[in-house]
């Protein structure tokens, strides 16, 4: 898939789930399930026990027909093996810049973590595609995607931590191109009841407030 062809998926779907679970299988499922609510993008984390596994799987199982990911990427080493087992783009928790450059050797897009204006500022200057705001939450969730987005209109940002149902719409609002969502959508009580269902649910009520919000926005720019 090309990156062009990712970032604008990444973009028009505006939300990727974070499937961190303690087993393959369960990122899995949870990934079809998540499939069948509707979003057509999701992120492994390395902390999945397996988790490349689980990427060969999905990536087998769905083609392009998914947009997938590989998260808490820390090093360029992982990257490498990760996009071998069918990986997309790639998350990072942390800015390394090393990572980035593997990534963009390889013309594939890369998510890295920052939190100030300076890393911010420092992942776009080495190629960052997309900077993820992490952990956003801790800080002042949308508002804090508001004042970056001040000084940095140009970047684009996605939010990690403190997105949920209530708050997503917000970050949209406050200038993120997407949301990335992780328990409140994937949560380890609801996979081990084996309610997979569930999450197809969830999906389909994060998309309807992603509708619902650019709906807004578009309405309110026309205004």
């Amino acid at each position: 898939m090309k990156k062009e062809t990712v970032l604008s998926f990444i973009r028009d779907v505006g939300i990727v789930p974070v499937v961190r679970t303690n087993s393959a299988e369960s990122a899995i499922r949870s990934i079809e399930a998540i499939y069948r609510g509707g979003i057509r993008a999701a992120e492994i984390t390395m902390t999945v026990p397996g988790a490349i596994k689980a990427l060969e799987k999905v990536a087998d199982q769905f083609g392009d027909k998914i947009v997938l990911g590989a998260g808490t990427v820390l090093d360029p080493e992982t990257a490498r093996v990760c996009m071998l087992a069918g990986a997309e783009f790639f998350v990072t928790p942390a800015l390394r810049v090393s990572t980035i450059e593997m990534a963009k050797r390889y013309s594939k897009v890369i998510c890295p973590g920052a939190l100030t204006p300076t890393e911010v500022m420092t992942a776009w200057d080495a190629g960052a595609d997309i900077v993820k705001i992490f952990p956003c939450g801790n800080v002042g969730g949308p508002k804090y995607i508001k004042a970056l987005k001040a000084p940095f209109p140009h970047i684009e940002m996605i939010p990690t931590g403190g997105v949920n149902l209530e708050t997503a719409g917000e970050f949209l609002k406050a200038g993120a191109c997407a949301v990335a969502v992780g328990g409140e959508l994937v949560d380890a009580k609801t996979i081990a009841e084996g309610k997979f269902d569930v999450f197809e649910e969830r999906a389909r009520k994060y998309l309807e407030v992603i509708a619902r919000t650019r709906s807004e926005m578009k309405a309110a720019a026309a205004a």
